[in-house]
């Protein structure tokens, strides 16, 4: 980055007092303040019939707050009962590549009713994501496609793959280091947690109150790592921890986060519970369940399934369309019912036989990444992040070996988990946000905050939780038993604990175990268990989980 010409000024206006919120100084570490751009004033307008909308031009540098800007888009649902409104409650999907605007757009489905009522939930798009203007790493769909088209498998498994998806890799952290400039140099969780704290001030909040999914628990912590005497209440669920996310050391991402571990887990975890229910409650307890799964897998290896779609054409199961699919489902509050349905139905596809219900669920896994017209730039917006925010090695030619480790300590996932991030090697992605935040992530903070891990989460590994609630020393763990990504909306008991917390302040006792989430292999087959929709009306927060981007997670 050039040297900055605004540096002076920054220091100057950071102590002073802007549109009545007092301006602290910058904590050592933390990069260029915010304290120097004034508080913007936003031109709300009525969207999508009962939201508000606005955009907001930022500075792309915040030691630069008179240069260059990127625009910001934000959504609000304003609270139901304004006379009670507690403040303002922004929240994020996760990803990294989620949209906020849409997240908080469909808060009313899955955010409790005591939580809609008294905030307005907050949706401020990421950086170069969603209704913010948009990184884009190329300059045409047909450049982006012919990249894609190198990377268009759930994961690499043979040889030729891999050299394909090496390529591919290369191509796209180049494009991004060029076309992509300047902001793929300018949005790293750093500066989407400076883009947060100046919207908190110009929604009127004396302080932000914050609900983060998955990746989204990173942008928590960064912010309360940050801003530490600058949050009410910040909740993160489904937690990175964030060392790992940074990464010492140039391993790539899986062998620091470990979810490909985490994965594994609950995979033997559901087939030895199979195995113990019988046949009378799972599909797949005929024989050993474990063994079964195995043999099952190696054979898609040499020996994929194709059988007609029902619409004249065939549907090729591949060993990586079956893992991809069985990993989808981990993310799924019914993952037992699910994996073990997808495992009885490749059997028996494996014995010649076909379902429709296979079908579905492998056309979803089987999902190309080609693109079409408009330019979409998920992958672009997704890789950004990941690269710009962490440590990784020199070359993508190290990636297949790596992967290969990653699958022997993790098998199946491994290999799933561990291309996530060929693109960012640091040879061809080698643009840089000089102001990225890189740790502590042991500040004090002003107020504590909540950390909710689950036992079973396929992505974000538990031991992230874990790590997370370590390093910070005024934080308070939430654990649940729970299946799927994140807990919130999976039980009661996880659920009204993070209500209370946001509502109240006050974190639920240190240590606390939620268990009364449904737990696989309860009720006979084919009898379908009541879900959590059934019972209160919600729906699972529509997570933006970080997987492959061919795979389409199946709603929970």
């Amino acid at each position: 980055m050039a040297v900055k010409t605004h540096r002076l000024l920054t220091a100057v206006l950071a102590g002073i007092v802007l549109s009545g919120v007092a301006a602290a100084p910058a904590l050592a570490g933390q990069g260029p303040s915010t304290d120097a751009v004034p508080t913007p004033t936003l031109g709300w307008y009525k969207c999508y019939q009962f939201a508000e909308c606005a955009t907001v031009r930022l500075p792309l540098h915040y030691d630069d707050p008179e240069g260059p800007t990127t625009e910001i888009a934000v959504l609000r649902v304003k609270a139901r009962n304004q006379a009670q409104r507690v403040g303002s409650l922004f929240v994020n999907p996760g990803g990294p590549g989620g949209s906020a605007t849409q997240f908080a757009l469909a808060s009313g489905s899955f955010l409790s009713d005591a939580l809609t009522a008294r905030f307005d939930i907050v949706g401020v798009d990421p950086r170069g994501i969603g209704a913010s203007e948009n990184v884009r790493c190329f300059s045409s769909v047909r450049e982006q496609s012919e990249v894609i088209e190198l990377l268009n498998v759930p994961f690499p498994v043979t040889a030729a793959e891999e050299r394909d998806y090496v390529a591919g890799s290369k191509r796209l952290g180049e494009a991004c280091s060029t076309t992509g400039r300047p902001l793929t140099g300018a949005s790293s969780t750093a500066e989407v947690a400076r883009d947060m704290e100046v919207m908190r001030r110009a929604v009127g909040d004396k302080k932000l109150n914050y609900l983060g999914f998955s990746y989204g628990s990173v942008l928590g912590q960064y912010y309360a790592n940050m801003f530490p005497d600058r949050f009410r209440a910040l909740v993160v669920d489904g937690v990175i921890n964030p060392t790992a996310w940074v990464g010492n050391t140039r391993q790539i991402l899986d062998q620091r986060m470990r979810s490909s571990d985490g994965a594994h887990k609950a995979l033997i975890e559901i087939l030895t519970r199979c195995d113990k229910a019988g046949e009378k409650f799972c599909v797949f307890a005929q024989g050993d369940p474990v063994k079964r799964f195995a043999q099952i897998a190696n054979r898609l290896r040499t020996d994929p399934i194709e059988f007609p779609d029902g619409a004249g054409g065939t549907v090729r199961v591949t060993y990586a369309v079956f893992i991809s699919a069985v990993l989808g489902s981990l993310y799924t509050t019914e993952a037992g019912a699910m994996v073990t349905s997808i495992a009885a139905d490749i059997a028996k596809a494996q014995e010649g036989g076909s379902t429709a219900a296979l079908l579905q669920r492998v056309k979803a896994a089987k999902a190309s990444r080609a693109y079409d017209f408009p330019y979409e730039n998920g992958v672009d917006a997704s890789s950004t992040v990941i690269c710009t925010d962490g440590r990784h090695p020199a070359n993508a030619s190290s990636w297949p070996a790596a992967v290969d480790r990653r699958d022997r300590q993790a098998p199946y996932f491994g290999r799933s988990w561990g291309w996530i991030d060929s693109q960012c090697a640091n040879s061809t992605w080698t643009v840089r946000d000089d102001d990225a935040y890189t740790g502590p992530f042991t500040r004090r903070t002003g107020n504590p905050f909540l950390i909710v891990g689950n036992y079973w989460d396929p992505a974000t590994n538990y031991r992230g939780a874990v790590a997370a609630d370590r390093l910070a020393p005024n934080a308070s763990l939430l654990s649940s038993n729970n299946w799927g990504h994140t807990a919130y909306g999976s039980g009661v008991c996880v659920t009204r604990a993070i209500d209370n917390y946001l509502l109240t302040g006050k974190t639920p006792p240190k240590g606390k175990v939620c268990t009364d989430s449904l737990q696989p292999f309860r009720t006979p087959v084919p009898a379908a268990a009541a879900s959590m929709a059934a019972t209160t009306g919600k729906q699972r927060p529509p997570i933006a989980a970080p997987l492959p981007e061919s795979i389409l997670i199946p709603a929970s």
